[in-house]
């Protein structure tokens, strides 16, 4: 009986008919990435909170209960004050003392408020009658806005220079806008300077806590705490000073403005160009909103300058929000 042969084992030859050779030329392009949508949200949060306008009923309903909430207070520290004393009077009149000191702080609190609203209410008048001057042309009512103004700046360290030179070279403008422009330059542009540093600042910090921190909160939280501390700082530049409740007044002064001005879109003065199609946005959405947010955080410095600042700003003086930036961002993600 005959048994069957066991095929040979070997390579095997595969013969292909019309082969082609493909070389990296003929490779399909890489799909490129698609651009981000950063759109700001933390900022725009920060800004729509701060600067809505509040109803009257809201007003009246935090009034009653500030005030129904003062007098339980006062009404309950009497009683135990009273009480105490009836029981132990050492006991009791070291509360009273305590009670006393608590109110004597609470009196000076509130007079440094009353001050800082009357620094701010001092800067804001200076403002609208130096608005008033340009706009009627009176040199009298600009050298009596000029005049206030040195009142307001004297004995400052960071001014006295300025004020020289301006009390050299006020007496040879006899114009409106020569004698604002001197001020300007003599005066104010040293105060300008440092106010800018402040909003790149605030811009560099908004930008980087978004772009670092994953954590939706924080960034808002962060955005609207650097907000309001760098408006009062600007406002402490100008010579406003402003304590808790000036400063948040303030703060929604300057949110207002932004509103009201239209100030808060993210499409326009290059904010759209770095942001939703910037490489930086491409690689990363936190990346995109931070650069977002940093403008954003610049365009409120820059309505804080022009509700903050004695006199308005002339024609091409202020400040660009693309510049600011600019200046701000550079170097802070690798760009």
């Amino acid at each position: 009986m005959r048994t069957p042969k066991t095929p040979k084992s070997g390579p095997v030859l595969i013969e292909l008919d019309d082969t082609q050779t493909i070389s990296p030329a003929d490779a399909p392009p890489v799909p490129e990435v698609a651009a981000v949508d950063a759109t700001g949200a933390a900022m725009q949060g920060a800004i729509s909170f701060a600067g809505r306008k509040r109803s009257r009923l809201a007003r009246w309903f935090w009034s009653l209960l500030m005030a129904i909430m003062g007098f339980v207070l006062s009404v309950a520290a009497y009683d135990f004050v009273t009480g105490l004393i009836a029981r132990q009077p050492v006991l009791g009149y070291a509360a009273l003392g305590l009670v006393a000191a608590f109110i004597l702080v609470l009196l000076v609190i509130a007079l440094k408020e009353w001050v800082a609203f009357a620094r701010l209410r001092r800067v804001d008048t200076l403002h609208h009658a130096a608005e008033s001057a340009m706009m009627h042309n009176d040199l009298t009512e600009a050298r009596g806005v000029v005049d206030k103004l040195k009142q307001l700046y004297r004995g400052r360290d960071d001014t006295r220079w300025g004020l020289e030179r301006l009390a050299e070279r006020e007496a040879d403008t006899f114009d409106v806008d020569a004698l604002f422009a001197v001020t300007e330059r003599e005066l104010l542009a040293p105060l300008d300077a440092a106010a800018i540093k402040e909003v790149e600042a605030a811009a560099r910090q908004v930008a980087m806590v978004t772009a670092i921190v994953p954590i939706a909160l924080a960034d808002v939280v962060t955005a609207l705490t650097a907000n309001i501390r760098m408006i009062r700082r600007i406002a402490e530049i100008y010579g406003g000073r402003s304590g808790v409740l000036g400063g948040w007044r303030l703060t929604r002064a300057v949110m207002a403005h932004l509103v009201a001005t239209g100030a808060v879109a993210v499409g326009d003065d290059m904010i759209g160009s770095l942001a939703g199609g910037g490489m930086l946005s491409k690689l990363s959405r936190r990346f995109g909103e931070g650069v977002v947010n940093g403008a954003l955080t610049a365009r409120v410095g820059v309505a804080a300058l022009e509700v903050c600042r004695p006199l308005p700003f002339g024609p091409k003086k202020r400040p660009s929000v693309s510049g600011i930036v600019k200046r701000a961002l550079t170097g802070l993600f690798g760009s």
